[in-house]
């Protein structure tokens, strides 16, 4: 008997099952308790407003308001039980002199045994509430296109408030927005957010910081470009003894200016006017500081907002310088001679004629007898004269001689010219 009951797998086997079931029913009746992970819960501040009636803020310190959660009770309890069902509550009227509240926890369910958490503390950093005004400086970032430019930003206001923990508003010194203008062709409106810069210009991140605006609303006018010459124009002659050089110098000498592509196709320089610029009487260089912006035509402006328009104009005058050159009569030639006629110069080729030149000294100073040639035209003395028909004879007659048309002849050369008809 012994031996069959030892050797009966069988029946060993339905034992086992027996005794597990057995086993599970007690379980099942006595329903044991056990403690289990609920996950991450988030404390609930109440009674926040007693610290608001004493002009106080206050900052959760190092994320105390989440803490993980164990629950202790029955098995049967973790069938329905949610970590969401958790409440968990810091109620500011415990605060305690070193900022921290204790956290309660509570569940719907009364057979719960027990609640911790992973901490029991919210900790908190409570300081006076402070406010105050600071400057919103707005920015572009990006280059528009190619031939355009940015020519004015315009935000919507250019203060903002900002209140909070006291040490954290101390921090801020300035606002910030900015707007991308990447490949702008035409003008631009947007939303754009605000952020808050310490003296150093570092954001100010402080999540209990408070803005009475959270965007700013900015215009940007985005206008063609063109670089053009300024033009300058003089009125009026020098003192008696002085002439213009010719020369004005202008710096600079050139302007970026601004406005839409048509209106600019028009413009090819900008024109001082002749009235603002009078050398009459000068004797010496005239030296003018001008704004070019009064010279732009209408719906055009300057292209760059940091030049202010000013410019200077140099307009040199210097003392007319005198000379006197004698021409060999054999370098002075007859032209425009009537059809039918012959002329020639009835002086012999040794005479000289005189010369008195008046002009700037670098015009006249390198002219020699060599390189001044005169010319007795006919033709033109024949105009002057009234005459349609020349006679043969003997004529006195003027002298041209090629000049620069600002070196002046003093005197008034004249050649003896013997006019004759040419005989078949």
């Amino acid at each position: 008997m012994r031996k069959r009951l030892l050797n009966n797998w069988g029946l060993k086997i339905i034992s086992l099952i027996l005794a597990f079931l057995l086993w599970f029913l007690v379980v099942q009746i006595g329903d044991p308790k056990d403690e289990r992970d609920m996950g991450v819960v988030q404390v609930k501040l109440i009674n926040t407003e007693l610290l608001e009636r004493e002009n106080k803020v206050y900052e959760i310190l190092d994320n105390t308001d989440k803490v993980r959660v164990m629950v202790y009770a029955p098995k049967s309890v973790f069938t329905q039980l949610r970590s969401g069902d958790i409440t968990a509550e810091a109620d500011v009227s415990k605060l305690t002199d070193i900022n921290t509240i204790p956290i309660t926890f509570t569940a719907p369910n009364a057979n719960v045994a027990s609640i911790r958490g992973s901490h029991d503390m919210v900790r908190l950093n409570v300081e006076e509430k402070a406010s105050k005004y600071v400057t919103l400086i707005s920015n572009t970032v990006g280059s528009v296109a190619e031939g355009y430019v940015v020519s004015s930003l315009t935000p919507d206001q250019n203060r903002i408030e900002v209140s909070g923990p006291k040490s954290a508003v101390d921090q801020v010194k300035y606002a910030g927005a900015e707007i991308d203008v990447t490949e702008a062709t035409t003008n631009l409106t947007a939303n754009v957010d605000i952020h808050l810069f310490d003296a150093e210009g570092n954001p100010v991140e402080r999540t209990n910081l408070v803005k009475n605006v959270g965007y700013v609303r900015m215009s940007v006018e985005v206008l063609a470009k063109k670089e053009v010459p300024i033009r300058i124009e003089t009125m009026g002659t020098p003192a008696r003894g002085y002439m213009v050089t010719g020369e004005i110098a202008c710096e600079p000498a050139t302007v970026q200016i601004a406005g839409s592509a048509y209106v600019l196709s028009q413009i090819n320089e900008i024109v001082v006017p002749e009235e603002e610029l009078d050398i009459t009487g000068e004797s010496s260089d005239v030296i003018r500081t001008l704004n070019v912006r009064e010279y732009l035509p209408e719906n055009v402006k300057l292209a760059d907002n940091s030049f202010n328009g000013r410019f200077m104009v140099v307009i040199y005058i210097e003392p007319v310088a005198d000379k006197t050159l004698q021409i060999p009569m054999r370098d002075i030639t007859v032209s425009n001679v009537p059809e039918g006629f012959e002329a020639e110069i009835v002086e012999s080729a040794e005479d000289l004629l005189t010369l008195e030149l008046q002009g700037l000294s670098a015009q006249i100073e390198p002219l020699r007898y060599d390189n001044v040639f005169g010319v007795v035209n006919l033709a033109a003395w024949m105009e002057k004269e009234g005459m349609e028909r020349v006679k043969a004879g003997s004529y006195t007659i003027p002298v041209t001689f090629l000049l620069d048309e600002q070196i002046t002849v003093s005197n008034t050369p004249t050649v003896r010219v013997t006019i004759k008809e040419i005989e078949e």
